[in-house]
């Protein structure tokens, strides 16, 4: 049964009311009740408080590897690395192009040239081979230096927390909104934190510890940090 009344039956239920006998009989205005009957306010509630901001606090991973110095370094390190391994393979592309080249001067079908295309073939797979394994090795290094940098942080987290009665550390991302990237945006709208302090990130304090003696780095355009 609908809840609401339209606007025609509410019109026809006041004409009946008023054409009824019940419009007959005086209203009586209603009396206000004594102020002894009236209850008591209610008792002010102090309002309800999340967790203390002293046991909560934030850090910005991506801001930590962005600046630990020896990750940085270690980083920096393999694209030199990477790079040299590229010269390397562009070398043996030329060189195959050239043995190539030196194919066409033999008579297809002589067994020179089923000598040397079979020379060819094995320098073309050895090229593809070691491109294969070349990147897989680069990609494990890389996994393990990530690796081991963020049990670092884990752990500086863990200690600064423990040393300042801190009971839970949430990650969150610290950069800029970048209105033209669409996958900057979608991920600004989906990520778990919508607000924070900035006087309960600990991420400067945990990159103290990371770096060492040395001063952690200036925050980056936009990013706030204390």
């Amino acid at each position: 049964m609908k809840r609401h009344l339209t606007a025609f039956t509410l019109a026809a239920a006041v004409a009946l009311v008023q054409g009824s006998a019940f419009a007959q009989v005086p209203v009586r205005p209603v009396q206000p009740a004594p102020a002894a009957a009236q209850p008591a306010p209610a008792a002010a509630q102090p309002p309800r408080s999340a967790v203390p901001a002293a046991h909560v606090a934030v850090v910005d991973v991506g801001y930590i590897f962005k600046n630990h110095a020896r990750f940085k370094a270690e980083m920096d390190r393999m694209k030199d690395q990477v790079m040299a391994a590229e010269n390397g393979l562009k070398a043996e592309q030329e060189r195959i192009k050239g043995l190539m080249d030196q194919l066409k001067g033999y008579n297809p079908g002589t067994p020179e040239y089923r000598k040397f295309e079979g020379e060819v073939a094995k320098a073309q797979g050895d090229f593809s081979v070691n491109a294969q394994l070349q990147k897989k090795d680069f990609m494990d290094r890389e996994a393990k230096v990530y690796y081991g940098v963020y049990g670092e942080i884990e752990r500086a987290v863990s200690q600064f927390a423990r040393d300042h009665g801190i009971a839970i550390v949430h990650r969150f991302d610290g950069d800029p909104i970048d209105a033209s990237d669409r996958n900057r945006i979608l991920g600004s709208i989906t990520k778990p934190m919508v607000y924070y302090d900035p006087q309960i990130d600990i991420t400067p304090d945990v990159l103290k510890i990371l770096n060492g003696a040395s001063v952690a780095a200036q925050p980056q355009a936009g990013q706030p940090r204390r």
